[in-house]
């Protein structure tokens, strides 16, 4: 039964964009579900102290490693030149990955062997703040997790490949069973091994993300092949395209390990608290940004390649706006119920109150720039699919000194007495908190990521002309406006409901925190219509099209044909 069921999605494969986006928005939902549950594992069994800023700080190498090298900079020049070479010969576009899949391998097993010896002085250089001890602990888990990177890297060229073959299903399936073998790590592993069960919890779901696509990648045809070409021309392209994303990839990832950096001389747990907060934002840009990007870019690469700039455009255009349309409110509402999520998700065994607190403002922070950092994904993949690498290179670097700078200063005018620290405070309601620092970390992320993405869009329209601006600018105005009255209700019915039920069970809690959620966006919608807002519509007939046959044909046609704009 399980046999069938694996081969069915293996064979599934999406048509439509919307269709795509829809099943990638599930699986990542479900994926950061898991993702949230597996930090609440920790937080309950560690809590925001010296264990986790070990486990977050271990991770942080080997995850460079494997987004720089491979699942961003590799898949990126891998979905232009694969599909070009697919509308030559198959044979061509199957000899081209054989002998991709060959050099990563060696590549990814030699620079893991490398950094691997190195571990000691990577920690010490991440984490100048650690005692010797967490040091000691920090370079073991560092050293486990390099199995990682070369699994996921070979899993992350499999997935842009099988998303070209439109097998979407199974690709979104990966990260669901990743989290998975992360939470195997922490119930089964740590009784047994103890701190070190972490890293073999992630090592465990990385090889599970690569064994369950590997199938369906045969499926499309494919076979091994025993090609080994640093010199093969399409090989050279693809290292063209991926240097300049490479570097603009360890400039993100860069920005994380500054954030590090700083967290590791501050309070105790002040690296977990970002973390965390980081992480419970994630399921927001994972649920609407990252699915429609990841869905649009071979269609865009595919307008590209036959010179439709038009068509290219119009789908940059429409993804936009719906990416806009929201993600804002999402951000809105997540605000206003931020103390409620971080006590619902990490709320438990030794999470306590304070940590609470500091992870809810840090939370908050990251909710006033999470469209600038949804959008940069679309905005990036656009360029991407016209085979320019280096402008979001270039915005990235600038976007890490500016996000440094920002860091070291919030950090620093947050750590005593003064007029913007008890501005940040009051307004987010953590007045006489010892470890408000920490706040400065998100703060200098969001307005680093604002920045970044106007910068991408003047860049933009340098490279493709108008892609309507001004259209856009109005739009994101007129949603901020609906999302800001939207809040203001939402807040009014969380301050009714608090005195109503209270908040002192974790189901009042939960009920409170779902009832004020589903009425903000009903409120949300209904406000967006009023304000005739094309979306509005848009959503409601893209989800009659995914609705069983009991509606009319009329209905059908009405959302198959709205869906496919």
């Amino acid at each position: 039964m399980i046999k069938k069921f694996l081969q069915r999605i293996s064979n599934h494969q999406t048509q439509r964009i919307s269709a795509a986006a829809l099943i990638l928005s599930i699986a990542s939902f479900l994926s950061f579900v898991l993702g949230l549950i597996r930090d609440r594992l920790l937080t309950s069994s560690f809590g925001a102290g010296n264990e986790l800023d070990v486990y977050y700080t271990a991770f942080r190498i080997p995850d460079f490693i494997a987004l720089v090298l491979m699942t961003g900079a590799i898949s990126v020049a891998v979905v232009p030149i694969f599909t070009q070479n697919l509308v030559k010969s198959k044979e061509k576009a199957f000899s081209y990955l054989a002998n991709l899949l060959n050099v990563s391998l060696l590549v990814l097993i030699l620079v893991c062997a490398v950094l691997f010896i190195l571990a000691p002085q990577l920690t010490s250089l991440i984490a100048p703040g650690f005692s010797m001890d967490k040091k000691e602990i920090t370079t073991l888990l560092t050293r486990i997790m390099f199995i990682s990177p070369i699994l996921m890297g070979i899993s992350n060229i499999i997935s842009a490949v099988l998303r070209i073959f439109q097998r979407f299903l199974i690709t979104a399936l990966a990260p669901i069973v990743y989290n998975l073998g992360s939470i195997v790590g922490i119930l089964f592993f740590v009784p047994i091994m103890g701190i070190k069960g972490l890293a073999w919890g992630i090592v465990f779901g990385a090889l599970m993300h690569l064994l369950i696509q590997a199938p369906a990648l045969f499926k499309t045809g494919f076979k091994i092949k025993k090609i080994f070409s640093f010199f093969d021309s399409d090989f050279l392209l693809t290292i063209k395209l991926t240097i300049p994303r490479a570097i603009g990839l360890a400039a993100t990832q860069i920005n994380l390990i500054v954030i590090t950096i700083i967290g590791s001389t501050l309070l105790a747990g002040s690296v977990s608290v970002f973390n965390l907060a980081n992480d419970l934002s994630l399921p927001i840009i994972g649920l609407i940004a990252v699915p429609f990007a990841v869905a649009v870019f071979p269609a865009l690469s595919l307008s590209f390649a036959k010179g439709e700039k038009e068509a290219l455009v119009q789908k940059f255009v429409s993804v936009f706006r719906q990416i806009l349309f929201l993600i804002i409110p999402l951000s809105g509402l997540a605000f206003i119920l931020r103390a409620q999520l971080v006590r619902i998700v990490f709320g438990a065994g030794r999470f306590d109150w304070t940590d609470t607190k500091l992870t809810a403002a840090c939370f908050g922070v990251f909710m006033l720039g999470l469209f600038a950092q949804g959008l940069i994904y679309l905005v990036s993949k656009t360029f991407y699919s016209v085979k320019n690498t280096v402008i979001p290179t270039i915005a990235s670097i600038i976007s890490v000194a500016i996000n440094t700078a920002l860091a070291y200063s919030f950090v620093w005018a947050l750590s005593f007495n003064n007029a913007f620290s008890n501005m940040v405070a009051s307004g987010l309601k953590i007045q006489g908190m010892k470890n408000l620092a920490v706040v400065g970390l998100p703060l200098a992320v969001s307005l680093s990521a604002i920045f970044q993405l106007v910068l991408l869009l003047l860049l933009l329209k340098k490279k493709i002309g108008d892609f309507k601006a001004k259209e856009l600018l109005f739009f994101f105005g007129r949603v901020l406006l609906v999302t800001t009255l939207t809040m203001a209700l939402s807040y009014f019915l969380r301050q009714m409901l608090g005195g109503f039920l209270g908040s002192e069970t974790f189901i009042i809690l939960f009920l409170q925190t779902s009832v004020v959620g589903i009425l903000g966006l009903v409120i949300y919608l209904l406000t967006a219509g009023l304000f005739r807002l094309p979306e509005v519509k848009l959503l409601r007939n893209f989800i009659l099209s995914q609705l069983p046959n009991s509606f009319s044909s009329r209905n059908e046609e009405i959302s198959s044909e709205n869906c496919k704009k």
